[in-house]
């Protein structure tokens, strides 16, 4: 199993050491589609998967989800985190074995999660539906510092209740004079570039494991997808994401990267709990 860059104390303490920076924002991978932005003393946890539990839940079926990589941190001893942000309501993106210690270590959490998820997002947080915030494409929420504005995402489609209320989101986020897009799970779709060309853009995260019917999964986007997306979109840097995670649901990142340097896009490759700060931006 592969190690993370940095975990627990040593990534504790990187986390720690960046708190006091007043000029960037820092961003740590966490894992599959997760990932915390630190800014202005604030931080903003997006996507967290840091459990076992899939594993667990499907070792005995014919499609176990063996991690690949050891997990960044015991997310009980996170107890600074003020936003806490989950695309859609897969196990991978709000999972209740991260998110019960994350209730307990953060008092004042704010839980914002697709308004079509809030009942799953109660049972698996064991938050009240007062103490979640729900949003919808298309609505913009502040939190912390932190304005969060939700576009449709298509985990392979885009999928929305009886209410209009979409199953997977793609969370755009400003702060101070930044801009970054998470997509959670998502391929290209009919206007979502148009959506994101309205922003300007610093750091777009995007997935790169693709999709294969074997898998019996939803998918994303392949690596040379994402990294045509960010360049068409005019994004300063892009950052990819949803692999190196479970063994039957990745990708080697070399496609990506091959075509970001063809298209001359800025990108970034960080490990699990690796340190990226905006002040790499060109």
């Amino acid at each position: 199993m592969r190690k993370a860059y940095c975990s627990e104390i040593s990534f504790l303490n990187s986390v720690r050491k960046h708190k006091h920076d007043k000029k960037n924002f820092n961003v740590w991978w966490l894992g599959q589609s997760g990932f915390l932005i630190q800014w202005n003393g604030k931080h903003l946890l997006m996507d967290p998967y840091l459990s076992e539990s899939l594993t667990k839940k499907y070792a005995e079926t014919d499609k176990p989800h063996i991690r690949m990589t050891k997990r960044v941190v015991n997310p009980i001893k996170m107890d600074f985190i003020n936003v806490v942000t989950a695309s859609h309501g897969h196990t991978d993106h709000l999972d209740p074995e991260t998110l019960h210690p994350l209730v307990k270590s953060n008092n004042n959490m704010d839980l914002i999660v697709p308004s079509a998820e809030i009942e799953l997002a109660m049972e698996r947080s064991s938050l009240s539906k007062d103490k979640i915030t729900p949003i919808n494409a298309g609505e913009t929420i502040e939190s912390n510092g932190f304005i969060i504005h939700a576009i449709p995402s298509a985990h392979e489609k885009i999928k929305m209740d009886k209410n209009g209320n979409h199953f997977y989101l793609g969370y755009i986020v400003k702060f101070g004079s930044w801009t970054i897009y998470h997509s959670g799970d998502t391929v290209e779709y009919d206007q979502m570039e148009k959506y994101l060309t309205q922003w300007d853009l610093d750091i777009v995260f995007l997935p790169i494991n693709g999709r294969k019917k074997e898998r019996r999964v939803p998918g994303n986007m392949w690596g040379k997808e994402s990294a045509s997306l960010a360049k068409r979109v005019n994004a300063r840097a892009v950052i990819p994401h949803h692999y190196n995670m479970f063994t039957f649901n990745t990708e080697s990142p070399n496609d990506f990267i091959t075509e970001a340097k063809n298209l001359g896009q800025l990108f970034f490759i960080i490990e699990n709990g690796q340190y990226w700060s905006s002040n790499q931006l060109k």
